[in-house]
Parts: C-alpha cells; structure tokens; sequence
C-alpha cells in the first residue's frame, strides 16, 4: 500500500520518516535545512534543538536504542555534520537505527566556494550503514525510506542522508509506502547445532546483549534460558532481562561461571574486550548473533546461528532433545553469587571521607524506580554504576558501549525523557563528561525535561590516572580543578542543584533531586584515591 505526496523536499522527507513511526526531530539550527522544521512545524512533529549537534545525534540514538524505533536528528551543512560525527559512530558500535539527515550546499554552484560547502560523505560513510546524497527532490522519499528500512534491518546502525540547497527546498513527489523491514531467517542446522551444543554441556553459560533488546527477544531468551536450566548473565541493554529474584539470573558471579563453563553462549553482543575477546579457556563458545556480518572473525565459534534472535531463541526454548541436569552447576554459582552481593552491600554501605562511589550507588539504589531509566557517561565513576545498580527493567540502561565516547549524558537524558515523560531518568556523570555536555541541560530546561544528574567529582580523569601512576609511577594531563561546584553551573542554566560531601547527606539529596520539577545536579565530592579495580584488556 502506498500513498502519493507532494511538496517541498522537507516535506517529502518526513513523511517518509513518519511512516515509520518519527514523532520528533533532535537539531540545532541551521540555514541549509529549514524545510525540514517547516515540515516539522506543520506536520506537529516535535522539534528539540540543542546547543550542540553531538547532543541531537545522541539523543536521536537514545531514542532508537529505547523505543527500538529511528531517532531522528537533523544537522545543517559543514559543521553541523562534523559534529555530530561522535554520535553517529557510537549509534554505530551501538548498533541505533539513527537516521541523520544533513544539509548540503548547492549543487549548482559546487566548486565556488559557498558557505560551508563539504562533500560530507568520505567522513560519514565509514561510520553508517549507508551514506547518500539526493540529488533530485523528486528521489526524497524512495531514498529516506530505502535509508530507514536499511537502518532497522539487523544488524542495525545509522545511515546519512544529505540535500543539497536546491534539492531540499524544491518541490517534488513521491510515494510512501507502508514500511516492511526484512527478517533474516537463521540456517537450521545452525540453530541445531547450537542447541544440540548447549544440551549437552554440563557448566553452560549464557551472556545476553544489547541485540536482545533491540531485536525484541527478552522473552524469547526467558524461554529459551528457562527451557535448556542455564544460568543467565547481561550487558548493555541485555540488563534485566530476567527480572530479579528469577533462579536463572545472576550479575555477580561472572568471572567465576567463565572460568568455570564448558560451553559460553554469547547472544547479541560482540566477543570484544568487555568478554575477554572470547577467549573462554577450554570451554566451547556458541555465537548468536542477528546477521551474518556480526560472526567473530578473530576466532571460530564452535557454533554460530545467524538470525533474527526471536526465531533463533524460540527455537532453542523448543529444542526436543536430552539435556544435561545443570542443578549443582547453578547452586554453586549461585553461592558466589551471594558471596559477592554481601561483599558489595557492605561496600555500598560503608561511611567514609571522603564518599567512595560505592555508597553513592548504595544510596541511589533505595530511590531509584523499577522502571528508571539510568544512564552512564563517564569512565570509573560509570564503571562503579555498572557493578553496583541493577536495572530489573530490560531496555532501561544506557551508556556509551564499546565505543566509549563521554559526552552522551545530555543527549541520552534528552532521548529518554521525551520517550518517557513520566519515568525517572537519572544521568550518572563523571565530572570529566561533564566538561562534554553539561551546557544542555539550558535545553533540558527550556524543553522543559527535568531529569537527574549525578555527578562523581573526584577531580581527576581516574580512568588514566590510576593505571599512568601504576606504570610510569607518575601521570600527567590526568588532573582537573578539584571541588568544582557543577551544581552551579546548572543552577546558572535555570536549573537546581547541591553539593554533597558527607555520605549521610546522599539520600535527602537524592530525594530532593527526584522530587524536583527542572534539571537537578546532586554534585557528589568522592575519593580520588578510590580507584576501580580493572581486569579486562582493553585492547
């Protein structure tokens, strides 16, 4: 089914946009893409300008990553695209199906030298899925669609589309059709071989990413890991996947289930330096990924099924064959697991001066709701988030992924909250990240998005300091101003905030922060001595 549309070139483009269901558009304003607000305005598509383009592509990439649907940013020509080049490539690593659309100067005067003319395309394309420029406003909307539809086929990932001035404010025509997105069927025998796999270990081990969430197959994997009795770990968006208290999920006990498994079933997530590279002992590795290109290439699975994860995952849940009795396996993880949760409740309740990270977390635990949308932009400080706060709601953590880019924080928190006006949405920022973003809470107030902000002010980058100091035995470019006031700078911005240097302080803070009705910075002043204890090789 197909519907006729006519108009100007901005026209054309969002109504190919809004048939895949856009309802806002994350820009800053700029001349070469006017159409597209004017398209926006009347068509009631909201419109979020931001201070900073990397805070719209990050946003439309909050956007794409929690409703699973294209975000949307828009980027004038030149500078506008260049900067927003972080976000596409971390919307890359991510796998977000963020469309970015740019101005461009005219084609008729190419080679004149008119205002921010750039061929954008050689610096974009390595970091899409694909990377156009439309020529003809009457190729718009075959051109927005084929982009779309490219960027929600798995393995997903952003695409770029650029106008030049004439083609974008000319008038053309076009067809919309109703939008279909392919669904890569997985082989059988793959799929078999895998489960036959799993079946049969007698130590297996599941680790559940990102593409689980993304390709809409938590409970799939529920059944999946329900029907073969294998204990479950998450990353990424994976996290709570399995609610809390179910007899399959586990967080804390992972160094411990790799070390010991015999088979490591790794499900829609890379096998990079957050998993050791794969590198899993003697144990057997099953690879489930959502599209051929996302198979391990620097070693070879002992079974790899390529598909879309529901029919992949369901089809393990209903597997008929024998299977191993994995009750002493999941009771002694299961003993680590507790072991570890005592270990880390005491840490998070444990008063210091100056305030460790871990009772931060500790306290945000207690106020933090079930359905919270929590959000990390930081290296350490994050890191700590990561070990100690553990969403139960699956599709409700985000942060930078295996690209690690700071800088998300504002972007993300503006993503989530026009998603979700009526969850908590709270931002956890090292005050290194905070040097990226932190002039967009003025949009986060002027758009009238209240979320928190808590920030780990320890005064240096602990991420390089702690490991310069452990190798050289001393560091440098590794320090920033000690004690600065941050919640001044967002009280500055219109919105609230205070500083917090007792642990007994935290929780009324935190309460206030939530409770309040504009942008909140709890400014946390914690140990720079307190350094989080890494084991993985980054590279």
């Amino acid at each position: 089914m197909t519907e006729k549309i006519d108009g100007h070139g901005g026209e054309l483009a969002l109504a190919a946009l809004r048939a895949h269901g856009v309802t806002e558009m994350f820009t800053l304003s700029g001349g070469h893409v006017f159409p597209l607000y004017d398209a926006a305005h009347k068509a009631g598509v909201r419109i979020v300008d931001v201070r900073h383009e990397q805070s719209a592509v990050f946003a439309a990439e909050a956007v794409a990553k929690l409703r699973r649907t294209p975000g949307l940013a828009v980027l004038t020509a030149g500078p506008g695209v260049t900067n927003g080049i972080s976000g596409l490539t971390s919307a890359f690593f991510n796998a977000a199906p963020v469309v970015v659309l740019g101005g461009r100067a005219p084609a008729f005067r190419w080679g004149s030298g008119s205002l921010q003319e750039m061929d954008h395309l050689p610096l974009v394309a390595p970091v899409t899925k694909q990377a156009v420029t439309v020529f003809d406003s009457d190729e718009i909307v075959a051109a927005v669609q084929g982009a779309v539809t490219t960027a929600l086929t798995a393995h997903r990932g952003p695409v770029f589309l650029d106008f030049p001035l004439e083609v974008i404010f000319g008038a053309g025509e076009g067809e919309v059709a109703t939008p279909s997105v392919p669904v890569i069927e997985p082989d059988p025998e793959d799929v078999a071989k895998a489960a036959a796999l799993i079946a049969g270990a007698a130590r297996p081990v599941i680790i559940a990413g990102s593409d689980v969430y993304a390709g809409d197959a938590i409970e799939p994997l529920r059944a999946a890991a329900e029907a073969l009795r294998v204990p479950v770990f998450t990353n990424g968006m994976g996290r709570g996947a399995l609610p809390g208290g179910h007899p399959l999920a586990f967080a804390k006990a992972r160094r411990v289930a790799l070390g010991g498994a015999d088979v490591v079933v790794v499900i829609g997530t890379p096998l990079d330096f957050r998993l050791g590279f794969g590198d899993f002992g003697d144990a057997s590795v099953v690879h489930i990924v959502d599209a051929p290109g996302q198979r391990a290439t620097h070693l070879t699975p002992a079974a790899s099924p390529a598909g879309d994860l529901r029919l992949i995952l369901t089809a393990l849940a209903e597997h008929t064959g024998a299977r191993e009795d994995h009750g002493d396996w999941i009771d002694s993880l299961r003993q680590a697991e507790d072991k570890a949760r005592a270990k880390d409740a005491e840490a998070m309740a444990a008063d210091s001066d100056p305030i460790r990270p871990a009772r931060v977390y500790g306290e945000l635990r207690k106020v933090l709701a079930e359905d919270a949308v929590t959000i990390g932009d930081g290296g350490d400080f994050v890191s700590y988030a990561g070990k100690y706060l553990e969403p139960t709601t699956p599709g409700s953590w985000l942060d930078p992924g295996p690209y690690g880019c700071l800088g998300t924080g504002m972007g993300y928190a503006l993503g989530a909250r026009v998603s979700y006006p009526d969850r908590q949405v709270c931002v956890l920022m090292g005050d290194g990240a905070a040097g990226f973003s932190l002039m967009d809470v003025e949009s986060l107030v002027r758009h009238k998005l209240p979320v928190v902000i808590v920030v780990g002010n320890n005064g240096i980058w602990g991420l390089e300091k702690h490991p310069m100091q452990a190798m050289y035995g001393y560091d440098v470019a590794a320090d920033l101003q000690p004690g600065l006031r941050y919640d001044d700078v967002v009280r500055a911005l219109g919105g609230a905030g205070e500083t917090v240097t007792s642990a007994d302080d935290l929780g009324p803070a935190l309460t206030r922060a939530f409770d309040a009705s504009v942008p909140y910075l709890v400014n946390v002043i914690t140990d720079p001595a307190d350094a989080y204890p890494r084991s993985s090789n980054l590279a």
